[in-house]
């Protein structure tokens, strides 16, 4: 007889006489003894009672799991199936349990001071994952699975938790008439109104629709969420290398799509698509909270004559400089009321004519370049116009680079 068994033969004649089979009465000793099944277990305790004069058969209908362990091959199977229906390198597969036999299991733990069980959900998991691995032919991932198939054993119906997929890259955006993202509309919410013409959406589309939307049909994803380092104002350009961000993908049935492809798919005249790859999860919060210097190109129109060389002098007197912004007026209503201070690099100014100018400048993360060159009333100090001595307001702002680079 197993040391182990000997040592619990007590308890293991009082469960067994409550009609457990063998999973079950196994289960309740399931950390003892390694390199064998619960169902194993159970018989060799079965068998060391027998010895022991004290033999107690398992009931036809086990009081505890129901016969649920009668039901493997069908509950494998229903897995497998679903599974295949995806692509993914790897699976996982998990169950529900009925919740009273979950209780029922807990009560006999806490009734016989059991420290050695293992819950029935663990050994449900395990046994109908090896019966399924064949059917499947990828391997089983236990941290991080690309797709998790839930059996109820309930009804034997399969849910699918499939894991998103990232696609990062840079997006140029070449219209000022298209937000970065979808913008619900203001009055019903997305819902579709009178205000929005039935779209429930401001714009017609976005940078993240463009390519989002091809995504999908290429995954045959469920729905996609945009993940941009910041945002240009919808009335501005994004040039030059682009701005980075990362594409998120839900419950995709395909998670290797052609990535040239969707790029060639998604370029049109309102926006372009750079340098796409696979990124693991962790690079949404890595774009999201990047402080990447940027360049700027601005038009500006000025209330009044233009003195050139002082427009130049201005120009150069913001190298390396402070400014003090409060939040600026025009998003004030979604942005904390706050002075932030940011630092201007270096401001080149050219193209000037008698009431307008060209200036190209650098400046922090977070910088309101509108505001900075136009003072938005005394609320961003010192300001280009306030320098000058002549009100400036920016007319045409483009994005020219983000200076950020890949850890």
């Amino acid at each position: 007889m197993e040391e182990w068994i000997f040592e619990n033969l007590g308890k293991a004649r009082e469960l067994a006489g409550m009609g457990l089979c063998d999973h079950c009465l196994g289960r309740m000793f399931g950390k003892i003894g390694t390199g064998m099944t619960n169902d194993l277990r159970g018989r060799m305790i079965r068998e060391a009672l027998e010895e022991d004069g004290a033999a107690a058969p398992a009931e036809d209908f086990c009081p505890l799991c129901e016969n649920v362990f009668d039901l493997l091959d069908r509950f494998a199977k229903a897995a497998a199936d679903r599974i295949n229906e995806v692509e993914s390198d790897n699976f996982l597969i998990g169950t529900r349990v009925e919740p009273e036999i979950a209780e029922r299991e807990k009560q006999i733990w806490e009734e016989m001071g059991l420290e050695n069980a293992e819950p029935i959900k663990a050994e449900l998991n395990r046994e109908i994952g090896k019966l399924a691995l064949p059917l499947i032919h990828r391997p089983v991932e236990f941290k991080n699975p690309q797709v998790v198939a839930v059996v109820d054993t309930r009804f034997a119906d399969v849910a699918m938790d499939i894991a998103p997929i990232f696609i990062a890259g840079r997006y140029n955006k070449f219209s000022r008439e298209i937000p970065q993202t979808i913008w619900p509309c203001r009055v019903c919410h997305g819902k579709g109104c009178d205000h929005c013409h039935g779209k429930g959406k401001m714009y017609e589309t976005s940078v993240q629709e463009i390519i989002g939307d091809v995504a999908l049909e290429m995954t045959g994803g469920d729905e996609h969420f945009f993940h941009g380092m910041g945002r240009e104002d919808i009335d501005a350009r994004m040039l030059g290398d682009g701005r980075p961000f990362v594409l998120e993908i839900s419950n995709p049935r395909v998670r290797n799509i052609d990535l040239d492809d969707l790029k060639k798919r998604s370029d049109n005249d309102l926006a372009a698509f750079i340098d796409l790859h696979y990124v693991q999860r962790e690079a949404v919060e890595r774009y999201k909270g990047a402080a990447a210097d940027k360049v700027y190109r601005v038009h500006v129109k000025a209330d009044g004559k233009l003195n050139k060389q002082a427009v130049v002098d201005v120009a150069l007197s913001f190298k390396d400089a402070d400014i003090n912004q409060r939040t600026p007026r025009r998003v004030e209503h979604r942005r904390a009321d706050l002075v932030r201070k940011r630092r201007i690099h270096w401001v080149r100014a050219d193209a000037i004519t008698d009431d307008s100018f060209d200036l190209e400048l650098e400046t922090d993360s977070g910088t309101y370049v509108k505001e900075f060159v136009s003072g938005d009333d005394g609320r961003s100090v010192p300001s280009f116009s306030e320098r000058l001595g002549v009100q400036c307001i920016v007319e045409t702002l483009d994005v020219l680079a983000i200076n950020y680079h890949e850890p």
